[in-house]
């Protein structure tokens, strides 16, 4: 939470007219068909459930044949288990991308985000960040494998400018590489 992949996300929409979609607002929609309450852990619940009853990649499949619709270059945000990426890396022209920061400078950057979901204490923030950290459970979050797997992996602790700095650069890489 707080490192930027929204950030990034509205970038590649707004700057590079990149369609978007999240798998936050994909767990948001079942949450509202179940009457759930949205928070952290509602998320992470029913993402978890939905894991277990259709496969590890459901969520990322999901979202990846909406994108496919569309026809043209999108961003899938959030994405948080190994086999959500595994599935997407067997499909033509995907490329993950990671950011990370400091976690007390994330920390700050979600208490200005006005949600409830966002509104809790600093050691309720690093709790969860531990939980969804490692897990061997395939239908589980795992954001240190996800990490690992990025073919880019942005450090954004810093400016604004110079996390879109990172990204144009990585996508003259992709365009280059094509």
């Amino acid at each position: 939470m707080g490192a930027g992949k929204g950030t990034i996300a509205s970038y590649l929409v707004k700057e590079k007219g990149f369609k978007h979609f999240s798998v936050r607002e994909f767990l948001n929609k079942e949450l509202q068909k179940r009457k759930l309450r949205l928070n952290r852990d509602n998320l992470v619940l029913v993402g978890n459930e939905l894991r277990k009853k259709y496969g590890p990649s459901y969520i990322s499949e999901s979202l990846y044949k909406l994108a496919r619709k569309v026809g043209y270059d999108s961003v899938i945000e959030s994405l948080r288990t190994p086999a959500e990426i595994l599935a997407l890396k067997k499909r033509a022209e995907f490329y993950l991308f990671a950011v990370d920061a400091d976690p007390t400078v994330r920390y700050q950057r979600t208490l200005l985000i006005k949600e409830e979901i966002y509104q809790i204490p600093y050691d309720e923030f690093i709790g969860n960040e531990k939980r969804e950290m490692d897990s061997k459970d395939p239908n589980k979050q795992n954001l240190r494998k996800c990490i690992e797997m990025a073919d880019y992996r942005f450090e954004n602790s810093g400016e604004m400018k110079n996390l879109y700095k990172s990204v144009d650069e990585a996508l003259k890489k992709i365009k280059k590489n094509k």
